[in-house]
C-alpha cells in the first residue's frame, strides 16, 4: 500500500532539499557599479564557469549543481539566438529570459520528484544605471527584481548583510570589486580570497556590441591592489595633513 504524503509536505520537502544543495555551494555576488554590472564568484576552477555571457547585453550567474545550471544556461543561449535571429536583437531581454527560466524551474519543481538545486541571476546592462535589470530566480521558479546587489549560494545571508553594510551606488570597478570580495570573505573571517580563486566578469556599458568581458587573474589582482594602495595613500595623506595642521 503506497504511503500518502500531502502536497504541502511534498513541496516543503522539495524546497528544503533544494536549499540544502544550494547552500553547500560557494557564493556568487552580483552588483552594479558606475560603468555597468559586476559579477564575482568564489570559484578557483578555470574550466567550470559560474558566470557566462548569454547575449549582447545579457549575462548569467548561477550557484548549485553545475550540470543543472549548465543545462539552463545552454537553453537560455538557444532562446536568445533564435529570438534575435527571427525578430530583432533588441527583442532579446533579461526580462524575457527570466520568464522562460521561471517557467522551466517552476515546472521541474512541481512535476518531478527531484527539483533543480540551483539559483540564478539574469542581468542586462542598460544605457544608465537606472535602466539596468537584475533578476534573481530560485529553484521553484520564483523571480525577484533586484537593485544594487545580489548574493546567492553558500552563506548568502551573511554575504548579503556584508554587502548592505559596504555597498555604495556609483562605485568604481576597483571599489566595487573590493566590496564584493570583502563580502564573500564575511562567510569565514579566517579566509582570504586571492585573485586566482575568483571568477570575475563585467557587463560594461561603455563597450560596443558584446558588452560581456571576463577579467583575468592578473587584472583582478591589479584592481584589488590599486584599491588597497589607494586606501593606504589616503590614510598617509590624512596623517600628514593632521601633523602639518598641528
Amino acid at each position: 500500500m503506497p504511503f500518502y504524503v500531502s502536497p504541502e509536505q511534498q513541496m516543503k520537502d522539495k524546497a528544503d532539499y533544494a536549499r540544502k544543495g544550494i547552500a553547500r555551494g560557494r557564493s556568487v555576488v552580483v552588483l552594479q557599479y558606475a560603468d555597468g554590472i559586476l559579477f564575482v564568484a568564489d570559484n578557483p576552477s578555470r574550466a567550470l564557469h559560474k558566470i557566462s555571457e548569454i547575449y549582447d547585453r545579457i549575462a548569467f550567474a548561477a550557484v548549485g549543481k553545475y550540470n543543472e545550471f549548465e543545462n539552463l544556461r545552454l537553453g537560455g543561449v538557444r532562446y536568445a539566438d533564435v529570438n534575435g535571429y527571427q525578430y530583432d536583437r533588441r527583442d532579446v531581454t533579461a526580462r524575457g529570459l527570466a520568464n522562460v527560466y521561471a517557467q522551466s524551474l517552476g515546472t521541474i519543481f512541481t512535476e518531478t520528484n527531484k527539483p533543480y538545486e540551483v539559483e540564478l541571476v539574469v542581468a542586462e546592462v542598460g544605457e544608465s544605471a537606472e535602466t539596468d535589470q537584475i533578476y534573481r530566480l530560485t529553484f521553484d521558479g520564483s523571480v525577484a527584481d533586484e537593485h544594487g546587489y545580489v548574493a546567492m549560494g553558500g552563506q548568502a545571508d551573511a554575504v548579503a548583510q556584508a554587502l548592505k553594510d559596504r555597498y555604495t551606488e556609483g562605485a568604481s570597478l576597483a571599489d566595487a570589486l573590493r566590496v564584493a570580495v570583502q563580502s564573500l570573505e564575511a562567510q569565514d573571517s579566517d579566509r582570504h580570497l586571492e585573485a586566482k580563486s575568483l571568477e570575475v566578469a563585467v557587463l560594461d556599458r561603455n563597450r560596443e556590441h558584446r558588452l560581456f568581458r571576463r577579467l583575468p587573474a592578473a587584472r583582478i589582482g591589479e584592481l584589488l591592489g590599486s584599491t588597497e594602495s589607494g586606501a593606504a595613500e589616503s590614510s598617509e595623506g590624512g596623517s600628514a595633513g593632521g601633523a602639518s595642521g598641528a
